[in-house]
């Protein structure tokens, strides 16, 4: 098999894309409240596909299908973050708490002082 370094880097890519995209879910799973479930979903969503499509980018080669992949690429960056940020806010400010060490919200964990 003759593989160049552009496709070898381009699976390692999409590989630790695919990766990071199942931790991330199965960090959505397991975390306890809606910040940290948050937190795994906008790291997946940010890191995760954002390898992947690099990783698509460099097997498209230069085409306007890797231009396009690359405005993906960029959308996907700037607005994950700022939904998971809103999606925080809105979480907060509707008054739901962050859970803190071993399951105690933040006023139960000042009571305890």
């Amino acid at each position: 098999m003759d593989w160049s370094i552009i496709d070898v880097l381009s699976w390692a890519l999409i590989l630790i894309g695919g990766f990071s995209v199942i931790a991330g879910a199965i960090g959505v799973l397991r975390f306890p409240d809606v910040y940290t479930r948050m937190h795994a979903a906008s790291i997946t969503d940010t890191l995760g596909a954002g390898t992947i499509i690099a990783g698509l980018i460099l097997q498209a080669g230069l085409t306007l299908v890797s231009a396009k992949l690359f405005l993906i690429l960029i959308f996907i960056f700037f607005t994950s973050p700022t939904s998971s940020f809103a999606l925080a806010h809105a979480a907060l400010s509707s008054g739901i708490k962050p859970l803190l060490d071993k399951g105690l919200l933040k006023d139960d964990k000042e009571n305890l002082k």
